[in-house]
């Protein structure tokens, strides 16, 4: 699976991708996202760690990191922090990090993370510390990870105090890591994870009914059937959201990526609503597979940012008047 992250030909501009490239990722982070969501989002980090080493690393960098993913080592993108936010710095040994980043995916095991440390001027700079191997479990903590769902991502906190960083570690300039596009467009690959998690539990769903012997039931087939619609809908969006921000490049790419994040967000919340309903109290049972998959996509869809998503999207239609553009012009 590491290898396969590596071989991502989405690195550089990202101008040159190719739109079977960016369909074979897509059905890959939803075929993980089927069998598993925790490991999905593992992955997701893994893919996105890789594609900003590519874009904005240099070529030494890029190369090296594919190499390291070859041989095993798993990546990821950690960002969020609380009030001991992760720093960068200067020292007359050499620059060296201090503080923690929180809600870590793969704390603990990712051997490779790429993070972001503010710079003395306040600058937000991204980071690829060699962490020893030994440090990798004693700097993890996963206690205040306690939410229902997701919780084999074994995410948590990581405190990074004292760890050396060398200029190689420094991947790209002060900035990059919010730079747009591809900050914000992004966002399409743990959608296409989502995807997975709802085309999932509408499988268990049907088989649960089918099971029962209640699959022609005329209720549950009203209830099953405006699921179909919300998954369907789920997956239109990703697809067009996938060429928008990687192929086509073009200007609404940011805000059709932002309104697909609240449109697939809905139709998650949709599906659960409408399998919940379908399969009563036996969905909410461990270690039925319905109770399993609803907590860990209701989880996951909670992504941050969803407010400011909408409004910029809108934002975006209400100027240019159009989220795609006019076929007939």
């Amino acid at each position: 699976m590491v290898a396969i992250g590596a071989g991502l030909s989405l690195g550089s501009s990202g101008a040159d991708a190719n739109p079977s490239d960016i369909s074979v990722l897509r059905n890959l982070l939803s075929s993980i996202g089927y069998a598993s969501l925790p490991v999905g989002r593992l992955f997701e980090g893994h893919v996105n760690a890789l594609i900003l080493i590519g874009r904005y690393g240099t070529t030494e960098q890029a190369r090296v990191a594919a190499s390291d993913a070859v041989e095993g080592s798993i990546f990821g993108v950690w960002n969020t922090e609380g009030a001991n936010g992760l720093r960068l710095c200067p020292a007359d040994g050499g620059d060296f990090l201090e503080g923690a980043k929180t809600f870590a995916s793969g704390a603990g095991f990712i051997a490779r993370p790429l993070v972001t440390a503010r710079l003395p001027d306040g600058e937000s700079q991204m980071v690829l510390p060699r962490i020893p191997p030994k440090e990798l479990s004693s700097r993890a903590d996963l206690l205040d990870w306690t939410a229902t769902g997701m919780r084999a991502s074994v995410t948590g906190t990581f405190d990074f105090s004292g760890l050396k960083v060398l200029e190689g570690d420094l991947i790209g300039k002060a900035g990059d890591y919010q730079r747009q596009p591809t900050f914000s467009a992004g966002a399409w690959r743990f959608l296409a994870v989502q995807l997975g998690g709802m085309e999932r539990l509408f499988d268990e769903a049907c088989a649960h009914l089918k099971g029962i012997g209640r699959h022609e039931d005329p209720h549950q087939l009203a209830r099953m059937g405006e699921a179909a619609i919300a998954v369907e809908s789920a997956r239109l969006w990703v697809s067009q959201a996938s060429e928008r921000a990687e192929i086509s490049r073009d200007e609404g790419a940011v805000a059709y990526v932002n309104l697909a994040r609240c449109a697939v967000e809905r139709a998650g919340l949709d599906v659960l609503e409408h399998v919940n309903r379908s399969v009563g109290l036996a969905g909410f049972l461990a270690p039925h597979p319905v109770e399993r998959v609803s907590r860990d996509l209701a989880t996951y869809l909670r992504q941050p940012g969803p407010d400011r998503a909408l409004t910029e999207g809108a934002r975006y239609v209400l100027v240019n008047k159009r989220l795609s553009p006019d076929p007939r012009s």
